[in-house]
């Protein structure tokens, strides 16, 4: 079993910064792939961005390209998510969530482990 916690979230406004760390404990993740989710209330959970097991390959929402950045310490069993010129419509809960694949998926019923969750709040 890998258990998930995500940290980092908080109030910000539009323009801002925030940091997203996904820590993992019970297995290392090394050869897992990390995607970033966010559900926004009344909207679906979407796909933000992606990572492989070995890092080399990330994948973005278009909604957050050239804004948002992933990297992972697999030393630290970290994955971390980077959010520049934050958006008012960034605002949800960002999620992570692993499975052990070489590949990277982006629908979120590819994923077996999820954490519980950030709030990320951009204000206008």
């Amino acid at each position: 079993q890998v258990q998930l916690v995500e940290s980092g979230g908080g109030l910000v406004q539009a323009g801002g910064s925030l940091r997203l760390s996904c820590a993992a404990s019970g297995r290392t993740v090394s050869t897992y792939a990390v995607g970033w989710f966010r559900q926004a209330p009344g909207k679906e959970r979407e796909y933000v961005i992606g990572i492989t097991q070995g890092g080399l390959i990330t994948s973005y929402a278009d909604s957050v390209k050239g804004r948002f950045t992933i990297s992972r310490d697999n030393a630290k069993n970290t994955v971390y998510l980077q959010m520049n010129s934050l958006k008012p419509e960034d605002t949800a809960v960002y999620y992570c969530a692993a499975v052990q694949t070489a590949g990277l998926p982006r629908l979120g019923s590819q994923y077996d482990y999820w954490g519980q969750g950030t709030q990320v709040t951009v204000s206008s």
